[in-house]
Formats: C-alpha cells, structure tokens, sequence
C-alpha cells in the first residue's frame, strides 16, 4: 500500500493505493482519494495526517520529533573505533591468547576487556591510565560496565609479573621474562606456519620518561634523548620483522647503552621464536667494534647489515670513501614523483671488512644546497663580528680562527664536507649482491620512519606507575596499540589506499549512537558515515571489498532490538558491516 498522484485536467489529488494480484497480472486498487494535493498542503492537513500515522510507526515518530526538534538524546556514546578495532583484535588472536593464559587464574574481572580498552586509549588520544578510566565512559566497550581504576593497575600488574623460574631463560643482559613475554610469543606463534621464516629484523629504540620516581629498577638517570636530565627514564626497544609488523618489545633502565642492547636481544629472539639463522638490520647508534665481534662469534650463526658512520670511523672516512671504482645503477633518476630515489652502490673491501657505499643523487643535491646556504649565511654573519655566531652549531664546524677575535670560513672543512654529500657506508658480513644490502638497509630506514611516527604512542606520558610490573604492562599495551596500527594500515595498502592516521581516529570518532525516548519508547540511532564509493575513499569506514559493502550508512534493520533487561529498544538506523578488514 502506497501514496499516489493522480493527475486530472488541471489539477492532482493524492490517493492510497493498493497493489492486488488478479490472475497472471498486478492491479491498483484505489482504498480512497484524499483530495486536491495544493490544497492538503496549503490547509496542512496533509501533515497533520503523516503526524496521526506515525504514532503507529516507529520510524516515522522519530523522524517526525527531529523534525519539530523535541527529541533530546538521553546518552550518547562512540562506537567507530570499538567496531573496527575490536575486529581486528579478534582477528588476531588476542581474546584467545589472553584466555589461554588466564584460565587457571581467578580474577573476579575481565581482563581481556580491561587490556582492549586501555590499547583503545593508546590508539585514540594516548595518556595515563587514570585518564583511560574516565574516558572509556564515553565509548560503547562490551563488557567494561563495572570497571574501576584498580582493576586497571591490577591488569597492568599482571601483564608485567615476572614467569616462575623455570620459565627464565638466561637474560644476561635483558630484564628476566614475564607474562606479556608469552603474550608475544603465543601471538608469533599464531600466524607463523612451515614456509614462514624470522631471518631479517629491525631493532631500535626510544626512551620513555617518568613523572615520579619511577620503579625499583626500571627507571634510572642517564643520557636524555628527551633532554631532560633531571628525570628517571627507561628505554623501550622494539623488534620489527621484514614486513615491518611489531615482533616484541624490551625494556631497560636508561643508564643502559643502545650499543649493550643489541646482541643480548639477538640471542633472546632465537630462544624465543626457535630460529636457525638471523639477520640483524640496525641503524648505525647501535654499532660498535665488539658488538660486531659478538656478533660474528662462533655458534651465533648472525649476520649483520649495520649503518656505519662515515665521519667518525677513520677506516670509513680515509680508506672506504677515498678508494675508486664503478657504482652499479640501482635505481634511476625519478621521472615522477612515485618513483623510487635514485640509488647507486659500489662494493669496498678494507681487509676482511665488507663495506657497501651507497650514494643518491638527490641527496646530495640537497645536501649541497643546504651547506651553500649556511655559508651564504655565514658570510654576512662574519661581517657582523665574532658576537654574532655565539651559540651556532651550524656555522660553528665551517670556522677557522686565524687570531684572536678573527674567524675565517675553512675551506678545507668545506671541500671535505663535500664527500659525504648523498652517501651513507653499509657493513655486512652476508653474501647479498651490493645492491640487494643497500635495499634492505633503505627497509629500515621505512621502518624507523613508521617507527618515529609510533613514538607517540609508545611515549604514554604521564607515567604515574611506581611498580616495575605495572610498569612493563602500561608499556606492553602500547605495543599492542602498535600491532593494530599495524595490522590496519597493512589492509589498507592491499587495497592501494592511503589515508592519514589522524583523518581515521577523527572519522571513526564521528560515529556517534544515540539513545533518544519518543512517547514513553526508547530508540538508538546511529549517525550516517560519511561513506563515498571513491578510492581512496574519504573516509575510511568507507571501506569496500568487491561489491560487498564494508559499510553502508542508513541501513534499516529489524525494528525493536530488546536490551538485555528485557525493555524494548529499538534500532532505527545502523551501519552494516559486512567484510572485514
């Protein structure tokens, strides 16, 4: 049964009509002609009578109070990045890891739902987990109803509580294991299968302040990457595989070197995910003379590909980039903008040392320029008087001082700053051809980049924990909040798509449910996504697989959803999520 216009000499009356099958074929049937359609709507009679009718429709009496603005939302809550995230946390393995290591302990709360959580915080707005405890309040979470701030601490606890001592391998070196250790391992576990190897990691570091004093152990003073000497702070290491998917994380007091970390991590990670041979690719702070000796010992079976420098090492700096020889083209000049960098490489052998010299022309143009214009600078500030370049670093290693009170620019300094231009020394100790190591060292430079742009996560300042445990666990969540990043971004290059990290929380923040009561009845209603069918998609809860809609907004489902409680809720419009991720 529907509305009609039936139009007539100079005028149209509206009708209900009803379609009925007579033999093979679909008649109208007029049920009654309500009028002249202009003058229904003059009178207002005609809303007058949709206003009768949807008192008997759940749909239309919400539709009809929005439209006279007497709905008030009684609640309001987000439910974007519980969806999505929630269904890549599943996904995982998390629920099921989590459960497996609990099932003999007798918490009297979920602690699945508590870690979720609090890994939510880290993604959305980051922070200490007393501001998590209020701010999960604001977001459809299943099962955090009854949530305090302790069973938080307690979660954190158990996360980071040591594994008896037959579960301690040896840590020389590393802190002893504990539970978000076979959290890890559980997780590699998961998706490893007979064809998939660990061969290739990246490891590096970043360092974590404290507001108080810290725990007993982790949190010591020590060199500040932050520049904040008169804080306690540890550092937080964190593994990467080849595909630049977080493997594991590790924590040390900050008065332990980077140098010192490397090869007691490289022989946990054997023991840890049973792997025959290794490859470690590390940026050039991790390097040092005895850590390479460690690393090529007898029975280690690592290989290395490690960022040398090139103005401190006198091998490197006289001898390796001093010696001739061809570069072999890798990459050529960019014709458009989504080519790869320009990329050359040639092979130096100093002994037994196996050097890769790479160069990139793109670089040293910029380099160039970038020196030119300090000197450029430098000149006029010259003029000025010696006052005048107080403080410069810049400026500070292109001086010369001839006398007293008179700099002068060193052009030596100059030319031999001219060699570094666009290049970077390798040293390894594997059988890859020159160019093969120069691509896998540019993987780290990608994964430091997605590491740099994680820091801010695994940077949950304010740190209020005083415990080491709760310590480890308010950490490990980070790291979890990684895995998702991750795990998200991953499905989003299979699809060729990009779309910015803060663009996706503020999109999935929009998506908002309402709980509204209209004549004694409450209804949810959710906002509509602002989904478009364009790739990449302006939204990403735009998401599409084929024909097969990720999310649709405004799509009616069953009309009366009862709440747990028995009271009748309906559900007027939804989003329907049908492919994963």
């Amino acid at each position: 049964m529907f509305a009609r216009v039936k139009k007539s000499g100079r005028y149209e009356y509206l009708q209900i009509v009803h379609n009925e099958r007579v033999g093979d074929r679909v008649k109208q049937r007029v049920i009654a002609t309500l009028g002249r359609l202009d003058r229904l709507r003059e009178s207002g009679q005609l809303d007058a009578m949709l206003s009768s009718c949807a008192r008997f429709s759940e749909h239309a009496a919400v539709i009809s109070a929005a439209r006279e603005k007497s709905v008030t939302p009684e609640a309001t809550v987000h439910i974007g990045p519980p969806l999505v995230f929630q269904r890549i946390w599943q996904q995982l393995g998390l629920p099921k890891v989590l459960q497996g290591l609990l099932k003999d302990r007798k918490f009297e709360f979920p602690i699945e739902r508590v870690l979720f959580m609090t890994v939510l915080h880290r993604l959305m707005v980051s922070g200490s987990d007393r501001a998590a405890e209020r701010w999960c309040r604001r977001y459809a979470i299943d099962g955090i109803d009854d949530l305090d701030l302790h069973h938080i601490y307690r979660a954190m606890g158990w996360l980071g509580e040591l594994l008896p001592e037959e579960n301690q391998h040896d840590h020389e070196g590393l802190p002893p294991r504990c539970r978000k250790d076979e959290i890890e391992e559980r997780l590699f576990a998961k998706r490893r299968d007979l064809f998939s190897e660990l061969e290739l990691v990246f490891f590096d570091t970043t360092s974590i302040t404290f507001e108080g004093e810290g725990g007993e152990e982790l949190g010591q003073y020590g060199n500040s990457k932050d520049h904040r000497p008169d804080r306690k702070q540890m550092v937080v290491g964190v593994v990467l595989d080849n595909t630049g998917r977080p493997l594991c994380c590790e924590l040390w007091p900050r008065n332990v070197t980077d140098v010192k970390t490397l090869v007691p991590v490289v022989d946990r990670l054997r023991k840890r995910f049973h792997i025959g041979s290794i490859c470690i690719v590390a940026d050039r702070g991790m390097i040092s003379q005895g850590t390479i000796e460690q690393l090529q010992a007898k029975g280690r079976n690592v290989r290395f590909i490690l960022g040398a420098r090139l103005r401190s090492v006198k091998e490197i700096r006289e001898e390796v980039l001093s010696r001739g020889g061809r570069y072999h083209e890798v990459h050529p000049p960019r014709q458009t903008s989504k080519d790869p960098s320009p990329l050359k490489v040639k092979e130096v052998h100093v002994g037994d040392h196996r050097y890769i010299v790479c160069h990139n022309q793109e670089q040293a143009a910029k380099d160039r320029h970038d020196r030119e214009a300090i000197l450029a600078k430098l000149e006029e500030q010259l003029k000025r008087g010696p006052k005048s370049l107080i403080g410069n670093k810049g400026y500070r290693k292109y001086l010369r001082q001839t006398k007293q009170d008179v700099f002068v620019i060193d052009q030596q300094k100059v030319k031999s700053e001219s060699r570094f231009d666009g290049k970077w020394v390798l040293r390894t100790d594997t059988d890859l051809p020159a160019a093969a190591v120069a691509l896998k060292y540019k993987d780290l430079l990608l994964v430091e980049s997605i590491f740099r742009s994680m820091k801010s996560i695994l940077e949950t300042r304010p740190i209020f924990h005083k415990c080491d445990e709760t310590i480890r666990g308010h950490v490990f969540c980070s790291f979890l909040a990684l895995l998702l990043i991750k795990e998200l971004e991953s499905r989003f290059e299979q699809r060729g798509w990009h779309v910015e990290w803060r663009r996706l929380l503020d999109d999935l923040d929009e998506l908002q449910e309402l709980t509204i009561a209209v004549d004694e009845k409450t209804f949810v209603v959710r906002t509509a996504t602002r989904a478009k069918p364009s790739k990449p998609p302006a939204s990403p809860l735009a998401l599409r697989s084929g024909s097969n809609d990720f999310c649709r907004p405004n799509n009616p489902i069953a009309p009366v959803v009862p709440k747990p409680d028995g009271s009748g809720v309906s559900h007027l419009w939804t989003t329907s999520y049908k492919t994963p991720l």
